[in-house]
């Protein structure tokens, strides 16, 4: 007889993933390859050395950390882990090439170091004296190197020291984020909460030895850092901020104390960079899930529309001879990094055979809400029929995120399944002015279900979608969006499909890691000991008796920011209640970094529609 304990029951029906989701061929061939398709982060490069830059890339299966060496036109593959490395930045100098090593895809970790060079040593913990955490930004000079880290014991902390020998804690508090390093290394800014609210961070400007220098704050608005000018010497600090509602730039001479807000007339939402020479701003515009670039003068004012190629831009940065290079998508056509200067835009990389299939464009539709106008994007399977059809209300993470015209492997193979695709921007969203995006503070959740219940009966009029046919799908807070749908709009929905959501938000609260505790707070305006209702009102386990929707939640071992506890609570409350909660688990994290996992995610949930809604079992 054995003295194995016995393994701990996991509750939920194992969901057995299929070998093929089609009969068709081309279409079993043509969602994998987008899942598989190859995708990069924009390069990074090294101040002194542009030849130089460091980028992330799934081009193995697993995002991996490159490097790219321009002028010998060489692209090396850095780490190989398991579950991946995303966290990466690379020295002033180019020399070197930091990653962050986590385990398991857990994110709670340290920073190792390695030369750029192949062959020139093995990587090593990078600053000495740090203790584990969760990265919290990172900026590397060339003599002095600052590390943000947060962990249970600690809080937020910020590191500096010179790599390979100790390094110093020069600030402590609950929450923050280390934003940027001076051109010269004498000024580090960060944004911090130490006001208690972390929806809303000040700006705080350190010396590398701790000595305080300058302080900013916007009461009930944020201010994010940006970067510092260029040149060393030069003081002046990009800033976005909202004091006029939605973001914008401003310049902070940390010197003068001088502010001085940059009229930029432009609609949507302004993020931007300093060009090298520092005389000029790449200015990043989103407006309604798309993105635009812009060259601002700061001597002039005089604003320079970039061409670029309409679609989503994820990230851009100027280059030394002027030219900019951009992270590029759209829904129609798969991801790539582009080069665009005055005249010309065009493809500078993508991931070659690797790069995945087009899949069909989004439709625009602004539907009236409860709290205004929602903006929604439909995407339709090609040839159609007539008449209401089988839909997937798809709902984005975050919740400050928002869903733009830009590949999405799993929306497109959902279309390919032969269903209509509904996204929408729900209160929370960014993208649509603070109002819009503060509007769920103290009641998380059950305000962005009203614009979903909107945009679900305008569809229904329309006579796109089929009630008996809808499902509501999400990822992350689009996830904890979809089980509190299953729970609290029972009528509306034929099945619910929730990957790595919050389950049961008090025990999420308790095991999470303290960077979205602190979230917790600003959301609900206090923790669940000070505001039990409140949290119950917003958690999907209080509304389980009132599931009739079949359910599958995809759910990631490894994941700190919605764990696995709090999920299985969930599922065993179903099942006591006599639901067959079905569940496919994976030992990811919360963003799985494997394009195996994606893909047993991806199939997973449309199996399931399959049988639970187009085939009724």
């Amino acid at each position: 007889m054995s003295d194995r304990a016995p393994e701990e029951h996991k509750p939920g029906i194992d969901l057995a993933v299929p070998a093929a989701l089609f009969d068709d061929p081309a279409l079993e061939r043509g969602w994998r390859a987008r899942i598989r398709s190859a995708r990069m982060t924009l390069p990074a490069s090294a101040l002194d050395d542009p030849s130089r830059s460091v980028y992330a890339s799934n081009g193995s299966g697993t995002y991996e950390v490159y490097v790219w060496d321009r002028s010998r036109a060489e692209h090396r593959q850095v780490t190989d882990r398991p579950k991946g490395t995303v966290e990466a930045a690379i020295s002033a100098d180019g020399e070197h090439v930091w990653w962050f090593a986590d385990t398991d895809g857990d994110e709670f970790g340290h920073w190792m170091r390695e030369s750029f060079s192949a062959g020139e040593g093995a990587a090593e913990p990078a600053l000495a004296g740090i203790p584990d955490g969760y990265p919290s930004g990172i900026c590397v000079g060339l003599t002095t190197a600052v590390v943000g880290i947060i962990n249970d014991d600690d809080g937020f902390g910020i590191w500096a020291g010179k790599p390979g020998e100790d390094a110093r804690r020069i600030y402590a508090h609950e929450d923050g984020m280390l934003d940027c390093l001076s051109r010269d290394e004498t000024l580090v800014a960060f944004r911090h909460a130490e006001h208690g609210d972390s929806r809303n961070p000040g700006i705080r400007v350190l010396s590398p030895d701790g000595t305080s220098v300058a302080e900013q704050r916007d009461e009930g608005k944020p201010l994010n850092p940006l970067g510092w000018a260029p040149t060393a010497g030069d003081q002046r600090l990009l800033v976005q901020h909202e004091r006029n509602g939605r973001p914008e730039l401003l310049l902070w001479d940390v010197g003068t104390g001088t502010q001085t807000p940059l009229e930029i007339e432009l609609p949507g939402e302004l993020s931007g960079s300093w060009y090298p020479d520092g005389r000029a701003l790449l200015i990043v515009q989103n407006h309604a899930g798309r993105g635009q670039l812009h060259r601002y003068e700061l001597a002039s004012g005089d604003l320079e529309k970039l061409p670029t190629t309409p679609g989503c831009i994820s990230a851009a940065q100027a280059r030394p001879d002027g030219s900019v290079e951009y992270g590029w998508s759209s829904a129609a056509h798969p991801s790539a990094i582009r080069r665009c200067d005055g005249q010309d835009d065009e493809r500078l990389l993508d991931a070659g055979d690797a790069v995945g299939p087009s899949s069909v464009p989004v439709e625009d539709v602004w539907i009236d809400g409860p709290g205004g106008r929602i903006h929604t994007f439909i995407s339709r399977p090609e040839n159609l029929a007539d008449g209401p059809q089988p839909t997937v209300f798809y709902l984005h993470g975050g919740p400050h995120m928002a869903d733009e015209d830009r590949y999405d492997a799993m929306r497109a193979a959902w279309i390919d399944a032969g269903f209509v695709v509904v996204n929408l921007n729900y209160r929370g969203s960014s993208g649509y002015g603070q109002a819009w995006r503060d509007a769920i503070i103290g009641r998380p959740g059950l305000t962005e279900l009203e614009d979903l219940a909107a945009v679900q009966d305008w569809c229904d009029a329309q006579g796109i979608s089929d009630r008996p046919r809808s499902l509501v799908v999400g990822f992350s807070w689009g996830g904890y969006l979809s089980l509190l749908a299953v729970g609290t709009q029972p009528e509306r929905w034929a099945a619910g499909i929730a990957g790595v959501p919050i389950a049961d938000y008090v025990t999420a609260y308790e095991d999470e890691a303290p960077p979205f505790k602190a979230m917790d707070r600003a959301l609900f305006g206090g923790s669940p000991e000070d505001l039990p209702q409140r949290y119950a009102d917003s958690s999907p386990i209080t509304y389980s008796q009132q599931v009739e929707a079949p359910v599958l939640v995809l759910a990631g071992a490894n994941d700190p920011r919605c764990p696995i506890r709090q999920i299985d609570n969930y599922l065993r409350v179903l099942e006591a209640r006599g639901q067959r909660p079905h569940v496919c688990r994976d030992d990811a994290g919360h963003g799985p970094t494997v394009n195996e996992t994606v893909e047993k995610f991806t199939a997973a949930g449309i199996a399931f529609a399959q049988s639970h809604v187009l085939s009724g079992g």
